[in-house]
């Protein structure tokens, strides 16, 4: 449960009781409980991960940087007043990429890949214990104070651990995502502000990457102007420590950000409010990256534009030799976005064989790139990966781009009729809308 367990007894009949107690306050959305044959293991001094027997190994070796994690956003935020915090690893039908329950975080198990590299994910829902979790937003079209917040001090969580570089490889990725979203959702949705409103909205189907990585932008360029993480990471802290347990809206942390940073009152007067809460599309401002470790991936993206196929292969496997599973995905972003022909994708797969790849954010992104050329042989592939994960991130876009490949369309939505029964009900309202069906 999302508490401490605080009792265990065995009953007349044979039943176990367990009792939990929460004692920090919590809105009511974070209160959950969960019942299977689970097992667990310790990670950490405060940390074990459950989950069912077959995977309890190999998720403890995938989160072993938890307490490490920890550590670093204690420094940053203050002290971790949950006193425990547990993994429960969920079967793949979990919707989401985490939920960060008290003392509990639900994650996927999509995030099992083998070396860590999706480990990110556990820093983002550790900062949730902090920005959300104690300082919530009030409402969801204020929904950026929790996850635009969270986002960005995972990635400082993650400079502290990997370096700036990593720390800025994940911006850029997240920059990347935010683009793509928004010109999906449309660059004048109304959606896509920092504060939408949600009037007669179900906030669920408006939900998209931007209180992400919007709100990550926006608190970038306020520490940027501000001076820095010298004088930005004592804000964060005191604004916690001002709100903790208490619902809050954008006008408030408005107020609290001039009150703190009086003195630098004229360099606040610079702030377009209205540009970042209630502009439409893509923020005006982009952080100066360090694109070292994008480079490679962008050159590499190029040959492949560049290479005529009656020409002979110039690639290899030992292309990615030196690349981190990072800088595969924003690889294969940007091979995404290229557009490349069908032999080009061929070849491609005949030479880093991205579809043996057991990374679900690389297997994802491989995907959509056949569906984009049209690879007829790839769709039982396809229809697998949407049958195995019902994560939104993976399985809205996949279904919306099936969608719109007319001479698949009736598979996809066969699948998903034949399938849907075994998904949780957010992602199937989200699909059924997304072929048009509802």
């Amino acid at each position: 449960m999302s508490a401490l367990k605080d009792k265990e007894s065995t009953t007349e009949g044979e039943m176990t009781c367990y009792r939990f107690n929460q004692p920090v306050v919590i809105p009511s959305y974070l209160i959950a409980i969960v019942v299977g044959d689970l097992v667990s293991e310790n990670i950490g001094p405060r940390s074990k991960v459950w989950t069912e027997r077959e995977v309890v190994k190999k998720a403890a070796h995938e989160f072993t940087e938890t307490e490490t994690m920890l550590s670093i956003a204690e420094q940053i935020c203050g002290p971790y007043v949950w006193q425990q915090y547990d993994l429960l690893v969920l079967p793949p039908s979990f919707p989401y990429g985490g939920m960060e329950n008290p003392c509990l975080t639900f994650v996927t198990p999509s995030l099992l890949a083998g070396d860590r590299s999706l480990a990110d994910v556990i820093a983002h829902e550790i900062c949730h214990s902090w920005t959300g979790n104690l300082v919530t937003n009030c409402n969801w079209e204020h929904f950026w104070l929790n996850e635009g917040f969270t986002m960005f001090l995972e990635r400082k969580i993650l400079e502290k651990m990997k370096g700036k570089s990593a720390r800025h490889l994940s911006a850029i990725e997240g920059w990347e995502s935010l683009s793509l979203g928004i010109e999906t959702i449309g660059k004048d949705n109304p959606t896509t502000f920092l504060v939408p409103d949600y009037e007669g909205v179900d906030p669920d189907e408006a939900y998209s990457v931007v209180p992400y990585e919007k709100g990550h932008t926006f608190l970038w360029y306020l520490e940027n102007l501000l001076g820095g993480p010298e004088v930005f990471d004592p804000f964060l802290k005191a604004y916690i420590e001002k709100y903790h347990h208490q619902s809050i809206d954008t006008e408030v942390f408005k107020s609290f950000l001039l009150n703190y940073f009086s003195d630098k009152a004229e360099v606040l007067k610079t702030v377009d409010w209205n540009a970042w809460l209630k502009t439409p599309g893509m923020p005006f401002y982009k952080p100066k990256f360090d694109t070292s470790l994008v480079e490679a991936c962008e050159e590499l993206c190029d040959k492949w534009v560049k290479w005529e196929v009656k020409e002979p292969c110039q690639f290899v496997k030992k292309d990615l030799e030196a690349f981190s599973s990072e800088q595969i995905i924003v690889l294969l972003d940007k091979i995404l976005a290229a557009s490349l022909s069908l032999e080009k994708i061929q070849k491609m797969n005949e030479v880093y064989q991205f579809s043996d790849s057991e990374n679900a954010e690389i297997k994802f992104r491989w995907l959509r790139s056949c569906i984009k050329a049209r690879w007829i042989e790839k769709l039982d592939e396809i229809i697998k990966y949407l049958n195995t994960y019902g994560r939104l991130k993976y399985v809205k876009p996949l279904y919306r781009d099936l969608y719109d490949w007319e001479e698949v369309r009736p598979k996809a939505i066969d699948n998903f009729s034949a399938n849907k029964d075994s998904m949780m009900q957010i992602p199937i309202s989200v699909i059924s809308k997304v072929l048009h069906l509802s």
